[in-house]
């Protein structure tokens, strides 16, 4: 299994990221899909869930109406679009796989994660 995260970087606040996850090795469609992240002061948070075939997503409430997450099944890539992006969105972002067939949020759900990519946003 392999989860290779891209897409962060350094942006100012109020400005839009789009991170990618490249999956292989598994059935990546037959997986439900999230994006965490973590700080160092902070522990690992969810951000966002999507079912296996992207019917039905969940959110952090702190992302609501800013975040999107989506799947492209074909492609077997997992997206989270991130707008309207502020200071405290600062993190190295990770996705991993649900062990199960459940939408939920508690990272010890997810078995599998990427390496991290890092997103920084300034004032």
């Amino acid at each position: 299994v392999q989860l290779q995260a891209s897409g962060g970087g350094l942006v100012q606040a109020g400005g839009s990221l789009r991170l990618s996850c490249a999956a292989s090795g598994f059935s990546f469609s037959d997986h439900e899909m999230g994006w965490f992240r973590q700080t160092p002061r902070k522990e690992r948070e969810f951000v966002a869930a999507i079912t296996s075939s992207g019917d039905r997503t969940l959110y952090a409430d702190f992302v609501k109406g800013r975040f999107t997450i989506s799947r492209d099944n074909a492609k077997n890539t997992l997206s989270l679009q991130m707008n309207s992006l502020k200071p405290e969105d600062t993190a190295v972002y990770y996705c991993a796989t649900d062990r199960d067939s459940y939408l939920r949020s508690q990272w010890y759900y997810y078995d599998y994660w990427g390496q991290g990519t890092q997103v920084t946003v300034s004032s």
